[in-house]
């Protein structure tokens, strides 16, 4: 008949990051996020003094070079903080991606983080009519995200709100 898995269910999540690792590494996609991620990887004080500029992969995708521009006061502390910052760099991606890094100083033109929109809110009274509707749900964490819907679409939906 059928085995039952040890373990149970997994997320697929999970599975997917440790089964694509070897293509990711092989194929670069490490050096597209690194980008995109910086801000996040080494924290925004950083983040504003320096940025990558390219990866240089090592053998087999890993343990390569990133070359990072940075500004000149900046250079100095950067160089001490280099093992803590190819710590933060591997653990975010989960494998030795980056075995060292190459610091080049200059001006830096770092794009500004767009600020989180204001939250446009429903009308109390819509949200009440809506909290009405959704006492005969049952369940809990449904009524909660049927809330939290319901919220978004009234609050899209107002008519002051033409945006």
């Amino acid at each position: 008949m059928t085995k039952k898995r040890a373990g149970g269910l997994r997320a697929i999540g999970a599975e997917s990051a440790r089964a694509t690792a070897p293509i990711r590494r092989k194929r670069g996609f490490f050096e597209a996020s690194v980008f995109s991620d910086w801000h996040d990887i080494v924290g925004e004080d950083l983040a504003r003094q320096c940025v990558p500029m390219r990866l240089v992969r090592g053998p087999e995708g890993e343990g390569g070079t990133l070359h990072v521009r940075v500004t000149g006061p900046l250079a100095l502390e950067l160089q001490h903080l280099e093992p803590q910052v190819i710590e933060r760099i591997n653990s975010y991606y989960g494998y030795r991606a980056v075995a060292g890094l190459r610091l080049h100083q200059g001006p830096i033109i770092v794009p500004e983080r767009r600020q989180a929109a204001e939250t446009v809110r429903a009308d109390p009274s819509d949200m009440a009519q809506l909290d009405a509707n959704l006492a005969t749900v049952d369940d809990p964490e449904l009524r909660r995200a049927l809330r939290a819907f319901g919220e978004s679409v009234l609050a899209r939906n107002k008519p002051d709100n033409s945006g």
